[in-house]
Parts: C-alpha cells; sequence; structure tokens
C-alpha cells in the first residue's frame, strides 16, 4: 500500500498518494517502511518538520537503517538542527566506519556548531586509520585535506607542508603558506612566496598587498621613504610583466605630489592612446584624494586641448596619436564631469564624441546615464534606445534600456522591449523571465508599480523576488549529499554559510522595502477608502467616482480574461508543468491587496531582516514604521534605539521621534504601568529632557550649520507633525534650502524629497517649488508641469 502511494506521488496524484500510504500505516504502524515512506512524501512537498517526525518513528523499529539516518541527516541539516544533525551523523558513523563521507560529515558539524577544533580531532583520527595513501593525489582526498587544513589555526602551516604533496590545488597551497608565514611574522619566507605567486599571476592585487607587508610598507599613510620604496618595487614588476595592467595602475594609489603627476600622466596617455574604455572605472577610486582628481583633471583637460590643435598629448606635435585617442579622452572627461556632478560639461563631451564617432554603442548608454544624473529619465530612455538599436544582438544594451524604461515608468515599452531575449515558443514571454529568477526585472518593474499606485501588481512582483529567495534556500537540499560523496567540502561550508545570511542580500532588502511600502500604503489606505482626488467631493461625486472605478476595475478584468482565453487557444500543446502550461490567474495582483491583516504580510518580510541583517538601519526603520501602526510601543522603541546605535544622526530618525512622542501622549491614558516604565526609563535619552517643540528648534539650529538637506525635511515633517495648524512655518522651513549654505547636499534626489514632502503637507506653494527647483536642475522631468 504505502509503495503504490509512493507511485501515486510521482505521477503528481498527492491526495492518492497519502491515501494509501497512510492506509498502508494503519495495517501496520510498526512497519519502518511505511513511516518512511510517508515521510518521503512530507519532504516531496517541502514538509521538512513533518518528515523528520515520520523518519523518526521509522527509526524506532528500524534503529541501524543507514539510508533512514543519511534522509534524516539531510533534513536536519536543512532546517539547521545541527545537534540532533551531529547526533545522527555520529551514529551513521558507527555504523559506517570504513566510509569516509561519514567522517567528514561529522566534522563539518561540529565546525558549523563552532566547534572547530573536534572536528579536527575527527579527521586527525580518520587519517591516522588510512593504510593505503595513493602516491599520487587524487581530487577527493586532496580536498579532504584542504577542508581538515581550513579547520585548524595555530598549526596550519605544519599540516599544510605535510599535506603537500598529496594536495592538487596548488595555488591554494601557496596562498595559504603566504598567509600563514605572514601572520607567523616569517617575512621573507613569506616574502617568497609572494613573488612566487606575482610570477603566476601578476594582476592580482591581494598578492601585491601580502608582499607590501612583508616588506613593512603596510599602512594606510606611507612616510616619503616608504613612498619611494613601494614606487621602486612596482617598477621592478613592471620591467619584469610589461602587459600587466595592475602593476601599472597601482602606484597611482600610494604616489603623491609631483611623483603622482609624473605616473599619472604616463599611464593616463598610454591608456587614451591604446583606447581603453574602461579607463575613468580604473581610477575613479582615486578621487577621494581631492588632489589627485584635480592633477587627473587638469592633466585630461590639457591633453583634449593639445590633441585639438596638434593630434598629440602636449603642444610640441613630437609625437601624432591616432584619431581615436582624442574620442577616448572627450569620453573619458564625459565621465569625470558626470561624477563630479557638473551635467552639463558632462553632456557637451559626451555629444563632442558622438559627433566625432557616432557609431559606438557606449557613447549613447553613456549620455544616458548623464541625463539619468540630469534627472531627465525620458531623455535617457530615448539614448538608450537609441544604443540597443545599434545593436540588436546585445542582451546587456537591451536590459539597460528596459531598466532605464521602467525608471521613467514606461512599463509598456519596457515590456515589450524585454521579451527580444525571452523564449518566443511560450504564450507570455513575461513569465519566462520569473522562471529566470531575474530579480533586477521584477524589483524595477516592482518599484515602477509601486510609484504609479499600482499596490497590487508591485507586489506581485516583490513576492516574486521573495519567492526566488525562497526557491534559493530549497535548492541547497541536494547538495547536502551531493558535495559529501564528491568531496567538495570548502564550497560546501561556504555554501552552507551563505544560505544562512542569504536574506540579508541587497535584493531581498529592497524587495521587502517595497513590499512593506505596498502593505503600509493598504493599512493606512484600504481599498474603498477615500483618495487625494475625493478630496473636497460631495458624497454624490465620491460615489460617482467609485462606481467608475469599480466599471474601470471590472473591465480590465475582462479583458485580461480575454487575453488569457486567446492564448489558451492559440497555444500549442505543452507538457503538464511546463513554464508554457502555466497560466498567470491573477496579472493585476489583486489576490496580494485583499489581505485582511497588511501590516502581518508586512512583518513577513520583515522578520529574515531582523535576523540576518539587524546591523543594516532599513531593517528598524522598517520595523518602526510597522510596529507603531501595530501601536506596540514597545517594539517601536526598540526600533528607535537599534537606530540611534548604528547612526544617531540620520536624517529621518528625527522625524520618527516625534511621531513616537505624539503616539505615546495619545496612547497615554490607556499605557500599561510596566510599558510606561520602560518609555520613561529611556525617554531622557531620546528627547535630552526637552518638550516637542524645543527638540525641534534645537535639531533645526544644529543643522543649518551642517547645511544638510535631508535633515531639514525630516525638521519640517516633525514641525507639520507638532503643530498642523502651523503648516507654513514647515513651508518656509524647507524654502530655505534655496541658501547658499544647502549647496553642497541640495541634489536633485533631495530637491525631490522637498517636493513630495510640499505635497504630503497639501502646500499651496508646490508651484513655486517647482519654478525653482527647475533652475538647479532645468532637464529634471519631475519638475515639468
Amino acid at each position: 500500500m504505502a509503495m503504490k502511494g509512493l507511485f501515486y506521488n510521482h505521477m503528481d496524484k498527492k491526495e492518492e498518494a497519502y491515501e494509501f500510504v497512510k492506509k498502508g500505516l494503519r495495517l501496520d504502524l510498526k512497519s519502518h517502511i511505511c513511516w518512511h515512506v510517508l515521510g518521503l512524501l512530507y519532504r516531496s512537498d517541502k514538509n521538512y518538520e513533518e518528515a523528520s517526525k515520520c523518519y523518526i518513528n521509522a527509526l524506532k523499529f528500524e534503529k541501524e537503517s543507514i539510508q533512514i539516518l543519511r534522509d534524516l541527516s539531510l533534513l536536519q541539516m536543512q532546517m539547521r538542527n545541527l545537534e540532533a544533525y551531529m547526533e545522527t551523523r555520529h551514529n551513521l558513523l558507527d555504523l559506517c566506519p570504513q566510509n569516509r563521507q561519514c567522517w567528514v560529515a561529522v566534522a563539518i558539524a561540529y565546525q558549523l556548531m563552532g566547534k572547530p577544533e573536534l572536528g579536527v580531532k575527527v579527521l586527525t583520527v580518520y587519517e591516522e586509520t588510512l593504510k593505503d595513501i595513493p602516491s599520487t593525489p587524487d581530487y577527493e582526498h586532496s580536498e579532504m585535506l584542504l577542508y581538515h587544513n581550513n579547520l585548524l589555526v595555530e598549526v596550519a602551516l605544519d599540516h599544510l607542508e605535510s599535506i603537500t604533496k598529496h594536495v592538487l590545488d596548488y595555488r591554494t597551497i601557496k596562498e595559504k603558506r603566504a598567509k600563514y608565514l605572514l601572520a607567523l611574522g616569517r617575512l621573507e619566507e613569506a616574502e617568497t612566496t609572494y613573488r612566487a605567486l606575482l610570477a603566476i599571476n601578476p594582476d592580482n592585487t591581494a598578492y601585491f598587498e601580502g608582499l607590501r607587508k612583508c616588506l613593512g610598507l603596510g599602512g594606510d599613510q606611507l612616510t616619503a621613504e616608504e613612498q619611494g620604496k613601494v614606487l621602486e618595487l612596482f617598477e621592478q614588476f613592471q620591467a619584469e610583466n610589461p602587459r600587466s595592467n595592475a602593476v601599472k595602475r597601482l602606484p597611482l594609489r600610494y604616489a603623491t605630489g609631483e611623483v603622482f603627476v609624473r605616473i599619472a600622466d604616463e599611464y593616463l596617455r598610454s591608456m587614451l592612446s591604446k583606447g581603453l574604455p574602461s579607463l575613468f572605472v580604473n581610477i575613479k577610486s582615486l578621487y577621494k584624494d581631492s588632489d589627485k582628481e584635480k592633477a587627473v583633471e587638469e592633466l585630461v583637460l590639457g591633453y583634449a586641448a593639445s590633441l585639438d590643435k596638434s593630434n598629440s598629448f602636449d603642444h610640441s606635435g613630437s609625437s601624432v596619436e591616432p584619431p581615436t585617442a582624442l574620442l577616448w579622452t572627450l569620453y573619458f572627461l564625459a565621465q569625470h564631469f558626470d561624477f563630479k556632478g557638473n551635467t552639463n560639461q558632462a553632456l557637451e563631451y559626451i555629444n563632442r564624441a558622438i559627433e566625432h564617432t557616432p557609431t559606438l554603442v557606449e557613447f549613447y548608454m553613456t549620455r544616458g546615464r548623464i541625463l539619468k544624473h540630469a534627472g531627465d529619465l525620458v531623455g535617457a530612455v530615448e539614448s538608450l534606445d537609441d544604443a540597443k538599436e545599434m545593436d540588436l544582438q546585445d542582451r546587456f544594451i537591451n536590459s539597460k534600456c528596459t531598466k532605464y524604461m521602467l525608471r521613467a515608468d514606461q512599463m509598456a515599452k519596457a515590456e515589450e522591449t524585454v521579451v527580444r531575449f525571452t523564449r518566443a515558443d511560450i504564450a507570455n514571454p513575461l513569465n519566462d523571465l520569473v522562471e529566470m529568477q531575474s530579480q533586477w526585472f521584477s524589483l524595477e518593474a516592482g518599484e515602477s508599480h509601486l510609484r504609479q499606485g499600482q499596490i497590487g501588481k508591485a507586489l506581485k512582483r516583490f513576492h516574486q523576488v521573495e519567492k526566488h529567495f525562497q526557491d534559493y534556500t530549497e535548492d541547497q537540499f541536494d547538495f547536502h549529499t551531493y558535495c559529501l560523496r564528491k568531496m567538495t567540502l570548502r564550497a560546501y561550508v561556504s555554501m552552507v554559510k551563505l544560505e544562512d545570511q542569504l536574506r540579508s542580500h541587497p535584493y531581498y532588502v529592497r524587495a521587502a522595502q517595497g513590499a512593506v511600502q505596498c502593505y503600509i500604503n493598504l493599512f493606512d489606505k484600504p481599498p474603498g477608502a477615500d483618495t487625494e482626488e475625493m478630496e473636497g467631493m460631495t458624497e454624490a461625486e465620491k460615489k460617482k467616482l467609485r462606481n467608475k472605478q469599480r466599471k474601470a476595475e471590472l473591465k480590465a478584468q475582462q479583458e485580461a480574461e480575454e487575453k488569457k482565453k486567446a492564448a489558451a487557444n492559440t497555444e500549442t500543446p505543452k507538457k503538464v508543468g511546463s513554464a508554457a502550461a502555466k497560466v498567470d490567474e491573477d496579472p493585476e495582483g489583486i489576490k496580494h491587496t485583499k489581505t485582511e491583516d497588511p501590516l502581518g504580510e508586512a512583518l513577513k518580510f520583515l522578520k529574515p531582516l531582523q535576523e540576518l541583517a539587524a546591523d543594516r538601519i532599513e531593517t528598524h526603520l522598517m520595523g518602526f514604521e510597522i510596529y507603531l501602526r501595530k501601536n506596540k510601543l514597545l517594539l517601536a522603541l526598540k526600533s528607535l534605539l537599534k537606530t540611534i546605535k548604528i547612526d544617531p544622526y540620520y536624517a529621518t530618525l528625527h522625524e520618527q521621534l516625534v511621531r513616537f512622542a505624539l503616539a505615546v501622549k495619545k496612547a497615554e491614558s490607556s499605557l500599561k504601568p510596566n510599558v510606561k516604565s520602560v518609555i520613561d526609563l529611556h525617554w531622557s535619552t531620546l528627547f535630552k529632557d526637552q518638550d516637542l517643540e524645543e527638540f525641534t528648534s534645537a535639531f533645526v539650529k544644529a543643522n543649518k550649520k551642517v547645511g544638510s538637506v535631508p535633515h531639514i525635511i525630516s525638521a519640517a515633517i516633525a514641525i507639520a507633525l507638532i503643530r498642523p495648524s502651523e503648516k507654513s512655518k514647515a513651508e518656509t522651513l524647507l524654502f530655505s534650502i534655496e541658501e547658499e549654505r544647502y549647496q553642497k547636499t541640495r541634489s536633485l534626489e533631495n530637491v525631490v524629497l522637498v517636493q513630495k514632502s510640499l505635497k504630503s503637507l497639501r502646500s499651496n506653494r508646490l508651484q513655486e517649488w517647482k519654478d525653482r527647483a527647475r533652475v538647479w536642475y532645468p532637464r529634471a522631468t519631475a519638475f515639468q508641469n
């Protein structure tokens, strides 16, 4: 009966499968096979908790079943129940002491539990039992020895020397030897090893850093004598490795003053003459030093002027450069001035480059990037569209163009563009992007829908990203067996540690921020609530508008269903479960907007970040917004305290503190004594024994001296919250940003934030602000009427 159920499960007949397996269990509750099969069913449904219970029941009746123990250990690793995993692996080791995988699995269990010294003992005992070690190293034995070395700390070098002749990965052996010798202070031997590594790969900057430390030339600040020695070292390597780009570029990091100008002049001329498109990317890290930035600018401006007149890098005309030298110089200057924020000058140079050679795709892409930084999203799309049309076979340019379209909220054009590189044999090509786990598209599309107020579609995209991360978690299951069998142990442990931190990835953080914002919007303005456009309307007018919106929604649903039917009629037969057979049942994402607990759904996105990304300030900012709306003041306070710990000067923190104080004041009569005592304990720390008006006034004075636009925006919102009837004060504070002191922080992003703040205050001066903003950013589409 149980085996018949297992066959049904493989035929995707889940109900019949469970029915037969449970019927088999009822016939014999002591059958380890029936319990094992039921566990396999639960495992196939990703219900690991129930599956492990079934395996444990099976082991009660068949304690020494190797297969059941192995399957149980896989589930325990998947769920990260490490103590139970270690115990199960010990049982397997007792049953199969001759099996290398069993020994290694126990060592890995100890390492993941934070007890690497016990893992070392396990591997040492195993290696002592080996009698016939092959004279020529084999891969699996080699990987086990290197993994053993990873677990060692103090005796690592001695162990490394003893295993060298049995290891195939020679480069790793050399890297580890150099690292250990340097840590032990055996500098001469470490220097020899690093030089040997540089002979193999002279472009590896980590080897140069190691060699520099061996020679006693470490540290960020070098004396004139140390600087001379470092540059002399690089000159030596340049003679030995004339084709290495790293040995030419790295001296720029350490040289200063006239020496820097001389080396930069030589390097820039060489690269511009060759026509290296990535030249600016290679050296922009030097711009942290304003003197170096200024020196590079003067050099390249001089090249451009000289190349215009005499086709050479200097006015002597002694060496004539190819025509492309001027082209790449203009390209460099365009990127340089764009990086500095001078978009007008950057556009002048890139337009000159395009006039010079109108067939290079990179120039149109760079012009699009400059226009994006200038705020002209429509112009940026047009420029990327020109680049795309020049090379229709380039997937990267097509994807970049799609991203720019999404940022300009041109959704229809973006979808039409991106499907050029999806499979053409399916009814809905956009589904192929989901199958390929194309997260960048889901994120950009979700953020675009959110900007346009399409909450359902936005949530659908953000949930797609969450599903991808869930898939990554599930996909590791097969590797628990595979990596032990193939002995790829170092990579396996690295993967397990990565999976444990998976949801701290920036893509998940972005998706969580977007989803939380959507659910907060649903909580603040549930479907059917009055919208901004209903302000000032009579009840009859509101009813008429709602009816109109309902009809439009029904029409959209009907059109979607008609498209679905048409696609089903034209679609060729496909295998069940294939990508082509899947039909989008909810194209508008309506099921996500019909949730009864939007804040609870938001918390599902937040919880992984609180566990894995607690050092990111965004985690606690989102937590505050959710907990304040749930009226959980202690959790909101906890989020505030963690935000202060990470960055006490964060811009929006002041606004959140004021909102917290107002929420406490509002709920003061209903606060429980223990909650109030905890809040009172931290009150003086948060507000410095000042009332809210004094607290905000002090905040404004401090930030006027600094000239920080984001902090002034936060203060203006706080003023409007404290005294809603005096919003003119908040407006005046926001308009003070046009003063000279705010010039450095008056970026396009911050000016747009001011506009959004005025809109949220329902200010009558919104148009006045747009007119002023256009003076600073005449190309920005955000300020056009």
